[in-house]
């Protein structure tokens, strides 16, 4: 009886490591193609977190672009406006330098043309300084020329119109007489 305990726990014994070893192959094929499905699940990941970050690089362009078009469009609006109202600057100069009676009229006149060039200097906006300086086509505009020799090459005699620049933008040219 002892062997036939023995040959049946030995084929117990042989069936459990048959099942083991059966067990052990299908985790191992379990583990490998959970392994398989993690990695293509990473490769995934991957690519939305790589196309994530290029759409935020985009974006943060786009938000960039936008930003320097306004500042842009917003410098040209404001020196178009103002060389719209340069002419009616020119005006209360003009009218500023006529002789009048009226005192009371003039004063009140040159206190609205101080307003004026005060929200103009708020806004950035510099008469461009031409008279007894070289001449610049940057910023200057020769409408005559002289033959002097009291003034040096290139020098501006005479300005016609004065000029003004907001930053680096000339809202308009100084209108000037050149000499020599």
């Amino acid at each position: 009886m002892k062997k036939e305990e023995n040959n049946i726990a030995n084929e117990n014994e042989e069936k459990t490591q048959e099942v083991e070893q059966k067990e052990t192959k299908d985790n191992n094929k379990n583990v490998e193609e959970l392994k398989a499905k993690l990695k293509e699940e990473k490769e995934k990941s991957d690519e939305y977190y790589e196309h994530l970050k290029r759409n935020m690089a985009e974006f943060d362009n786009f938000k960039k672009r936008i930003a320097k078009e306004k500042d842009m469009m917003y410098a040209t609006i404001s020196a178009d406006i103002i060389s719209e109202l340069l002419p009616a600057l020119d005006n209360f100069e003009k009218a500023l330098n006529s002789e009048t009676a009226d005192e009371s009229f003039k004063n009140g006149m040159s206190m609205i043309y101080g307003q004026l060039i005060d929200v103009l200097t708020k806004l950035g906006v510099e008469e461009i300084d031409a008279l007894n300086k070289t001449f610049d086509p940057n910023f200057h505009e020769a409408v005559m020329h002289v033959e002097d020799e009291n003034y040096g090459e290139k020098e501006i005699t005479e300005v016609f119109r004065k000029g003004y620049k907001m930053g680096d933008k000339i809202i308009r040219h100084a209108m000037v007489k050149v000499a020599n």
